[in-house]
């Protein structure tokens, strides 16, 4: 991606310089326990957190897994133990603080222009009418992106990538923070991240790829999406994987290299497809999956096995049959 290459090393959601961990705690009012004299590098979700990242937590089931993780600073709701060299934002409503800090570092900026005037677009690319780009966008050289195809701030477009009409890159996440104590159940969660196209990528007509929550969306080099598949964010695809029409992937999952998924194949969140697997048509994937293998039926197993199964689920009749003749 030869003039976007050096986007790539940061999220969006990587403050622009390390902030004092004393400033946030007072720009949310929180009581700061711990290493109070720290800075933070950036805000993160738990499924990507990196060293020097702030992440919140509002339910003592994730107490542990966020403060045992990479994260430095932890945003809780209670006061708990402070594990060595970190540092808590003890506030009552961790998700608000966290929205706090989104708007400040990375407030919504309409758009004012069908493409905007901080986008950078590369030599021989073709732009259709009725596209829209947003701010801060990349697109490499030779792309061809068809007619009312939207790509939304912050993303990254590499070299030689077809959009076919009517797609969505860099739509929000489907991330909610859910509590039945308030009038309104489902509670938006910011999308901070990006989406991040290798080269070579195909993208069919109508898709959705949704951006990150707080860090990227990421379609690997050479890989082929058909009509009609959604992404979503946080997903990480690898290289020349193909998906044919349907496909539809939640959250925070790995996709890695040469992975086919055929028609109307749903996969669950978090989970790892392994290199070079295929899944089978209108499969439903729950558990990760080992690469190198043929999958197939919900819950998606090794297809001989799962073929063997539904022969004999469809002899049940007969056997019945011959069961109650004997009695």
């Amino acid at each position: 991606m030869n003039i976007t290459v050096s986007l790539l090393e940061t999220s969006i959601m990587k403050f622009p310089s390390p902030v004092q961990i004393k400033w946030i705690a007072s720009h949310i009012n929180a009581e700061l326990i711990g290493e109070t004299e720290a800075f933070a590098s950036g805000i993160n979700e738990i499924h990507r957190v990196e060293n020097g990242d702030l992440v919140f937590v509002d339910h003592p089931k994730y107490y542990d897994t966020c403060l045992q993780s990479a994260a430095s600073f932890i945003i809780i709701n209670k006061a708990v133990e402070c594990p060595p060299g970190k540092a808590l934002l003890v506030v009552a409503e961790p998700f608000e603080a966290y929205l706090k800090i989104v708007s400040h570092f990375n407030p919504f900026v309409p758009a004012t222009a069908s493409i905007d005037p901080s986008s950078l677009i590369g030599e021989g690319t073709y732009i259709a009418p009725n596209v829209f780009i947003g701010h801060h966008v990349s697109i490499g050289n030779n792309c061809i992106i068809h007619p009312n195809v939207t790509i939304r701030e912050h993303c990254i477009i590499g070299n030689n990538v077809i959009i076919q009409p009517g797609s969505v890159i860099g739509s929000d996440a489907f991330y909610y923070n859910s509590k039945k104590d308030r009038e309104v159940w489902y509670k938006k969660m910011s999308s901070c991240g990006r989406v991040i196209i290798d080269d070579d990528v195909e993208i069919g007509a109508g898709c959705t790829i949704d951006r990150g929550v707080t860090h990227d969306t990421m379609i690997g080099r050479g890989s082929k999406l058909d009509n009609l598949v959604h992404i979503g964010h946080d997903v990480v695809v690898g290289k020349n994987c193909l998906f044919a029409a349907q496909v539809a992937i939640a959250g925070a999952t790995k996709v890695e290299d040469g992975v086919i998924l055929w028609g109307q194949v749903g996969v669950s969140k978090t989970l790892t497809i392994g290199k070079n697997a295929v899944v089978l048509g209108q499969s439903g994937v729950s558990t990760n999956l080992e690469g190198g293998k043929t999958y197939f039926g919900y819950t998606a197993d090794e297809a001989r096995k799962k073929m063997k199964e539904l022969a004999w689920i469809k002899r049940i009749p007969e056997i019945w049959e011959k069961i109650n003749s004997k009695g």
